[in-house]
C-alpha cells in the first residue's frame, strides 16, 4: 500500500473529527448473573538503567466478586520467560516454525536450523522477577514459584464479595529484547516494559487462568493503577496512565513552568483508572510530540530523535493519520473511553497496550500506519473489550484485523469491493493444506505458528465479514456498536457477540460460530447443472464441504442483463435483507447435498450463473463457483 504526504492531507479534510469520549463507565451487562473480579494496584519501582534491574514494592487490594470462597491466587511473573531452559524456550526448540525474531538461523533459508536467542542468555541478560517477600492483609502467606506462574496458597480463605489485601516486595531484571519486552531492542529502544510486574491472573465463571507464558496471549483483572517509577532523569517515558505530575518532570509533559529538580533521578507518577494491564516504555532520545484531538484524547507520540530524516519524517506523516484512525473506530465501533493514547517505538514489532503501544519505528510509512491501525484498533477489541486471548485470540486478533482494513480501505480512498481479500486468500490456502487447526484451539497449542496466525488474524477477521454476507452488513454494523456498548470493560466470549447478532438480525446463528470456530470445516458450493426444457431453464447447484451458507447468485444473460438471486439456509430461521431487483427464492436445508430451482428462460439466453459474485463467501474452491451456459 502506497500512501503519499499529499493523499493523507488531502484525507484530512475530508473526514470529521473525534466528537468526544465517554467516562470509564461500566454498562449493564445483558446477563444479570454477570460478575468480574478487580484489582487495584499501587506499585513503587526503582529503575536502575546501567544494570537493567529494578526493585519494586506492590500493594494489590482484590476484590472477590464471585460466588466462589478462593484459597489460592495466582500471578504472572512474565519476565521468567526469558530464562534458558524456560517453558518459551522449550517451546522455541520444539516447533517447527519458531517466531523469527527470536531464534537465530544457523543453516540456509533453504534449509533452516534455528536456535533460541533465550538458550543463550547470560545470567546478566535473562528477565526475571524474584519475590522477596508476600503477605495477605499482614501475615505472611506460603508462595511458590513455578516457571512463570506464582502460586499463593492464601492464611485466609477468600469469601464471595470480600476484600483482601497482599504486600509483596521483588526485585527484578529486564531481560535482553527477545519478544515484545526487555531492553535494547533492535532499533536501540532502553526499555520496553510490557508485562513488568506481578500480575494477578483472572478467575471468572470459568475459574483460574493461569496460563504459562510459552508464547501468546494475555488476559488481565479490571483495576484501578497508582505507579510511581523512580528512573534516570534523562530518561523520557510514554505509556499507560495519565501522569500526575508533569510539571516535575518536564519532557513535553508539562502544562506550566518545570520546576528546578535535583539529584540524578526523577519520579514519575502514573495514574490509570479501569484497565486491565500497565506498559510503558523509557529511553533518553524519545521525542515527544503531542495532538490534541477536539473534544477527544491527547494523542501522545514518542520516537527517538535519532533515525534517519527520512523515517523521522513518516513519524510527522502518522500523527494525522493516527486522529483520522482514531475518529474511525471511535465512529464505527464505539467511542474511545480514555483521555490519552501513545504511540510508542518500542518492541520487536506491534503490541497493543493500555492507552498506548509499543511498534518499530523504521520502517515504510506504509508499514508505520498500518500497525498503527492494528495496533490502535486492539484498543477497542483487546483493551476495552477484553476477551481471553488465550482461549479466544481470533476474536482479539480477527476483529481487529477486519477494522483494521475497513478504516485504511476509506481513509486512503481505496473503496476497494473486497478490502479483506488478503484474509480470503490467507485462509483459503491454509485450509487447503494439512495444516489448519479450528478457531478454539488454545493460542499456544497451534501445531505451526503459521497456522496460528492464519486462524487468528485472516480467519478471525473474516468471521466477521462472512457474517456481514450472512445476515447483511447494516446488521453488522448494528451488532459491532451494540456488543462494544452492552460488554466494554468486560470479559465477552464469542457466544456472546453472536446472541447480540442474533437480536440485531432477528436470525439464528449458532450453527455458525459452531462451524467456522469450533471445526475446520469447509465452504464449497458448484453449479453443478443446467438442463433446459422449451423456455423453462433447470439450474442444479451442490454443496461439496461440509459447512452450511446461505447464497447469493448472479445469472447474467446473452443481452448483458443480469439478474440477483439469493437462496436463504434454512437454519437460520429467516433471510438478510435484500434489495428490491433481488430474488430471494426456497431455504436450502443442509442435510441435502443438491438444490434446484427453475428460471422461465430458455437456456439459450444464459451466459453464466455465478456463487457469491462479491467474493465474499470464504469458498475454498472458486472454480466451481462459476458455470458459462453460452
Amino acid at each position: 500500500m502506497k500512501i503519499t504526504f499529499s493523499l493523507i492531507l488531502s484525507f484530512l479534510l475530508l473526514m470529521p473529527l473525534t466528537k468526544g469520549h465517554s467516562q470509564n463507565e461500566t454498562p449493564p451487562s445483558s446477563n444479570p448473573h454477570y460478575w468480574q473480579q478487580h484489582v487495584d494496584y499501587t506499585m513503587e519501582i526503582d529503575m536502575d538503567v546501567k544494570s537493567y534491574k529494578y526493585t519494586g514494592t506492590q500493594k494489590l487490594v482484590y476484590t472477590n466478586n464471585s460466588p466462589d470462597v478462593l484459597h489460592r491466587v495466582y500471578y504472572h511473573l512474565y519476565p521468567n520467560a526469558f530464562q534458558p531452559d524456560s517453558e518459551m524456550d522449550a517451546r522455541l526448540k520444539s516447533i517447527p516454525d519458531p517466531d523469527g525474531r527470536m531464534v537465530n538461523n544457523l543453516g540456509t533459508k533453504a534449509d533452516p536450523i534455528y536456535e533460541s536467542r533465550i538458550s543463550k542468555l547470560s545470567p546478566d541478560e535473562t528477565g526475571y522477577i524474584k519475590v522477596n517477600s508476600l503477605t495477605q492483609d499482614g501475615k505472611k502467606v506460603n508462595h511458590e514459584t513455578q516457571g512463570t506462574i506464582l502460586i499463593v496458597t492464601l492464611d485466609q480463605p477468600i469469601q464471595p464479595g470480600g476484600k483482601t489485601t497482599f504486600d509483596m516486595v521483588f526485585d527484578a531484571q529486564v531481560p535482553v529484547q527477545i519478544r515484545r519486552s526487555g531492553r535494547n531492542n533492535k532499533e536501540g529502544v532502553a526499555l520496553s516494559m510490557s508485562q513488568w510486574y506481578p500480575k494477578l491472573a483472572e478467575y471468572d465463571d470459568e475459574g483460574w487462568h493461569a496460563h504459562p507464558y510459552i508464547a501468546r496471549e494475555f488476559y488481565g483483572v479490571w483495576g484501578d493503577f497508582d505507579v510511581k517509577i523512580t528512573i534516570d532523569k534523562n530518561y523520557t517515558i510514554g505509556g499507560t496512565g495519565y501522569l500526575q505530575n508533569p510539571n516535575d518532570i518536564g519532557h513535553g509533559y508539562e502544562t506550566g513552568a518545570v520546576k528546578k529538580q535535583k539529584g540524578k533521578t526523577f519520579t514519575w507518577h502514573f495514574k490509570a483508572p479501569n484497565v486491565h494491564d500497565f506498559t510503558w516504555a523509557a529511553d533518553p532520545d524519545y521525542i515527544h510530540d503531542k495532538l490534541q484531538i477536539e473534544n477527544g484524547p491527547m494523542l501522545h507520540f514518542l520516537y527517538k530523535k535519532t533515525m534517519p530524516a527520512d523515517k523521522l519524517e513518516n513519524w510527522k506523516i502518522l500523527q494525522p493519520v493516527t486522529e483520522q484512525l482514531m475518529d474511525y473506530f471511535s465512529t464505527h465501533i464505539g467511542e474511545y473511553p480514555y483521555d490519552q493514547y501513545s504511540v510508542i517505538q518500542g518492541g520487536d514489532g506491534g503490541m497493543e497496550y493500555g492507552m498506548c503501544t509499543l511498534i518499530v519505528g523504521e520502517g515504510s510509512i506504509s508499514g508505520l500506519i498500518s500497525v498503527t491501525a492494528h495496533e490502535l484498533a486492539h484498543s477497542w477489541f483487546q483493551f476495552v473489550l477484553a476477551s481471553n486471548e488465550n482461549k479466544h485470540s481470533w476474536v482479539d486478533e480477527g476483529f481487529t484485523s477486519y477494522i483494521q482494513d475497513r478504516a485504511l480501505d476509506a481513509i486512503t480512498g481505496t473503496n476497494s469491493d473486497n478490502p479483506f481479500a488478503g484474509s480470503y486468500r490467507s485462509y483459503i490456502s491454509m485450509a487447503n493444506s494439512d495444516r489448519e487447526q479450528p478457531l478454539s484451539t488454545h493460542a499456544d497449542r497451534f501445531a505451526y505458528n503459521r497456522a496460528f496466525s492464519v486462524a487468528s488474524y485472516s480467519k478471525g477477521a473474516l468471521f466477521l465479514s462472512q457474517l456481514g454476507y450472512i445476515m447483511g452488513e447494516e446488521n453488522l454494523d448494528k451488532t459491532l456498536k451494540q456488543y462494544y456498548k452492552e460488554w466494554a470493560f468486560k470479559h465477552p466470549k464469542p457466544m456472546d457477540f453472536i446472541r447480540i447478532a442474533e437480536k440485531v438480525s432477528g436470525l439464528e446463528l449458532d450453527w455458525y460460530l459452531t462451524d467456522w470456530a469450533q471445526t475446520t470445516n469447509t465452504i464449497d458450493y458448484a453449479v453443478k447443472n443446467v438442463d433446459s426444457e422449451g423456455n423453462k431453464t433447470t439450474v442444479t447447484l451442490e454443496r461439496i464441504g461440509l459447512m452450511p451458507m446461505p447464497l447469493d447468485l448472479e445469472i447474467t444473460y446473452t443481452d448483458g442483463s443480469k439478474s440477483a438471486y439469493h437462496i436463504p439456509l434454512r437454519m437460520t430461521r429467516g433471510a438478510k435483507p435484500t434489495t428490491d431487483t433481488t430474488t430471494v427464492l426456497s431455504n436450502w436445508a443442509w442435510a441435502y447435498p443438491t438444490y434446484t430451482f427453475d428460471l422461465e428462460k430458455p437456456k439459450s439466453n444464459i451466459a453464466s450463473i455465478t456463487i457469491d459474485p462479491r467474493g465474499y463467501m470464504a469458498d475454498v474452491n472458486r472454480e466451481n463457483n462459476v458455470l458459462k451456459v453460452n
